[in-house]
């Protein structure tokens, strides 16, 4: 058994780092509730702006804008990939590039000559994916708290002239889905070329926010619908001045949001993440506390007891 003196500089200790993971869950705490807040702010405006590209692209000739046609022989794609820049989040970052290197080990099991290049949002998984092996070919900085969709058009753009180029023929976003405080769900997204692709939020956790995008989804056709004639099959988009020039503005702009929209999602299952991580440490911290403060009352009393038992011992020999 440990003496008393070690027992006491543990405590002392671990106390001290009690402290550290308390400070820091309440900074996270701060963080979170903005975050959240830009989430809400946005989530609808985002949601039924994806509606509406998926609606233009379901309706309008890919021939019209490049964005809109797929590539049938894929020899290229881009993976989006948001992490965080800093640790002590639990498994937040090794969720995101977990559900990015299935994706890309199931498409190349179907397609070996596939090539594979990974854009980075945040030094977390551009690590990782070099540890793996995998092109990183950008790496983006991730600011904690995002305020303006400018602040990543430098991303959308990257990606959006890059797939013009030709260099990629399909460009997957992954990132973290804020489903709670508590809950969050890898999400897998693909935003080039536009059409309806499925879109995916990963694990057990998404299942019920899949049932609420189905819900968000299906409203907004039926809200088309009867602003149609009836159904949602049967309205047509008139362009003005010309499809190309109306496409041109259009897309970029909302594929921005998208990915606006992802490191809001983000940013707010970072710092829910990180919070939790560092409450449970508090927690844990706790408990060691009071362990090591029974193990010190029981080597107290130990030692004590010895003494009087050897004060008892040596009265015994006297007499």
């Amino acid at each position: 058994m440990a003496s008393s003196r070690d027992i006491v500089r543990r405590i002392k200790s671990i106390k001290n780092t009690k402290k550290v993971t308390k400070a820091m869950e309440m900074v996270s705490s701060s963080k979170m509730r903005r975050a959240v807040n830009s989430v809400l702010a946005t989530r609808f405006y985002s949601t039924h702006a994806w509606q509406l590209i998926l609606n233009v692209a379901g309706k309008t000739r890919s021939e019209l804008h490049p964005l809109l046609i797929s590539r049938k022989a894929e020899k290229k794609i881009g993976i989006v990939a948001v992490s965080s820049n800093r640790g002590l989040c639990g498994s937040f970052n090794q969720q995101v590039v977990k559900a990015a290197v299935d994706y890309i080990k199931k498409l190349q099991k179907e397609n070996p000559k596939l090539e594979v290049e990974v854009i980075s949002v945040g030094k977390k998984s551009s690590k990782t994916f070099l540890r793996l092996g995998y092109n990183v070919v950008a790496e983006f900085s991730k600011n904690d708290v995002v305020e303006r969709a400018d602040e990543i058009r430098p991303l959308a753009k990257m990606v959006v002239n890059d797939y013009l180029a030709g260099k990629y023929d399909r460009v997957v976003l992954f990132y973290t889905d804020f489903v709670s405080t508590l809950k969050q769900a890898p999400r897998q997204k693909q935003i080039l070329p536009i059409e309806r692709e499925p879109d995916e939020i990963l694990g057990t956790i998404g299942e019920v926010k899949k049932l609420e995008i189905r819900n968000q989804k299906s409203e907004i056709e039926e809200e088309s619908a009867r602003g149609g004639s009836g159904s949602a099959e049967k309205f047509e988009y008139l362009f003005e001045p010309s499809p190309k020039t109306i496409l041109n503005e259009l897309l970029p702009r909302l594929l921005e949001m998208q990915v606006y929209q992802a490191m809001l999602e983000s940013n707010a299952s970072e710092h829910s993440a990180r919070m939790m991580a560092m409450r449970n440490a508090s927690d844990a911290a706790g408990d060691m506390i009071d362990e090591l403060t029974l193990s010190y009352n029981q080597a107290r009393q130990a030692a004590i007891t010895k003494e009087i038992a050897e004060i008892a011992g040596g009265k015994a020999a006297l007499e």
